[in-house]
């Protein structure tokens, strides 16, 4: 029988999911440089990425504090291995991070250059990871959550919503607002390289 905290970090990642879409439509740029000018389009991102913050933390305090019971363990030495993998992920998210404009993906930037405005830098990066995988983040992501030594009910919760929530908001919202940013140019880069794992392509269309 499931825990009961198992449905409760499901239905928080709806709400999560839910409101970070939103936030992330055009729709909700649009209004917030309508209603605030150009504190609005520049500030956008920063204001994105701090509410993605503040409202994912309820998320992780119901993994914490509901109830909970042990799956499995990972034995050592295969733990030092799994947190070999975990620890290289760590890294290759943040050379992925430091490959696409660090100071644009926080929302800095574009306070400071407001030419840079916009949810994707001028350049259309496919070097490094993103020459095997158009989502590196997610991908090693992906890794760490999954590589955990000790999986438990509110783990698994958290981790199949993790999972369902980058996977869906890569594919329906951020490769529509790629190819909208680049054009023919992501096209190309799509039908080349896979979106979230790499070797492995879901669909060429």
């Amino acid at each position: 029988m499931l825990q009961s905290g198992f449905v409760w970090i499901l239905l928080g990642f709806v709400m999560f999911g839910g409101l970070h879409s939103l936030l992330a439509s055009l729709r909700a740029k649009a209004l917030a440089a309508r209603w605030f000018g150009d504190a609005g389009r520049l500030g956008y991102r920063l204001f994105f990425n701090l509410s993605a913050l503040i409202s994912f933390a309820p998320i992780l305090a119901l993994v914490a504090l509901l109830p909970d019971r042990r799956i499995y363990a990972i034995p050592l030495p295969w733990a030092l291995l799994t947190g070999a993998l975990q620890l290289a992920a760590a890294l290759g998210m943040l050379v992925s991070v430091l490959q696409t404009h660090p100071l644009h993906f926080l929302g800095l930037e574009q306070l400071t250059r407001p030419e840079s405005a916009g949810d994707h830098p001028r350049e259309l990066v496919v070097r490094g990871a993103y020459r095997y995988v158009r989502h590196p983040l997610y991908f090693f992501s992906l890794v760490i959550l999954w590589l955990s030594p000790l999986m438990s009910w509110n783990v698994l919760a958290f981790n199949l919503g993790a999972t369902a929530y980058m996977a869906l908001g890569a594919w329906l919202l951020e490769e529509p607002k790629l190819i909208q940013a680049f054009g023919e140019q992501y096209r190309a880069y799509r039908q080349s390289t896979p979106m979230l794992i790499p070797l492995i392509k879901f669909s060429k269309k």
